[in-house]
């Protein structure tokens, strides 16, 4: 298993084990707009990406390829390709020599095939409220010659931000749009899984 492998099987596990104790307090916020079990479905696909033996893969952008086929088939409802496609596409651009600049481009690129696929945009209250500006930080601290631990401390902070934003926001994708004039005080659950992710990136890409 290369060096770049063992981060990502890393960041993998830590994950697992964030959803895993966080399971119910998602899927109490999916609840009251969704149906109710976001986390239990984060749970069910990183479980099965977990499950994934890494340790043949050399090269990280393999692994991360493998970690989001596994949310894809595992997560239900559209939490799965999209948070698939996080890992997919960040996979597809992936920088071994984990640079600030390539680690930007990563989720620059991530974030545009979320996009993509999902259709929303800021403000829209779903997982992008998190990532774009989590991105947009990646990218100042890239043209800023910023450290990589520091660009990723800044990053996770900017999602952290954003997710929190999202429980002014009223849902206009996915089930919640379906409660929009209910969806105003909720804190969106894609978005705080969108922020988990990358606030656990950074004890381990940094």
């Amino acid at each position: 298993m290369g060096a770049g492998v063992m981060v990502v099987a890393e960041w993998l596990l830590e994950c697992s084990r964030e959803f895993v104790a966080r399971k119910d307090e998602l899927d109490g916020l999916d609840r009251l707009l969704g149906d109710g079990d976001h986390g239990t479905n984060m749970v069910r696909g990183f479980a099965a990406a977990e499950d994934l033996d890494l340790s043949a893969q050399q090269h990280a952008a393999e692994a991360l390829r493998q970690v989001g086929m596994a949310l894809v088939q595992n997560v239900g409802g559209a939490s799965g390709p999209l948070f698939g496609t996080f890992f997919l596409r960040a996979g597809a651009h992936w920088d071994p020599s984990l640079t600030t600049h390539g680690i930007a481009v990563a989720v620059r690129e991530a974030m545009r095939g979320v996009q993509a696929r999902g259709k929303a945009t800021v403000g829209d209250k779903t997982m992008i409220d998190a990532l774009a500006p989590a991105s947009a930080s990646l990218d100042a601290s890239a043209a800023a010659g910023e450290d990589v631990a520091v660009a990723l401390e800044k990053a996770a902070a900017a999602a952290e931000h954003g997710r929190d934003a999202t429980v002014d926001m009223v849902a206009k994708k996915g089930r919640a749009a379906l409660k929009a004039d209910q969806s105003v005080g909720v804190v969106d659950p894609g978005a705080v899984s969108m922020a988990l992710i990358l606030r656990t990136a950074v004890r381990h890409i940094g």
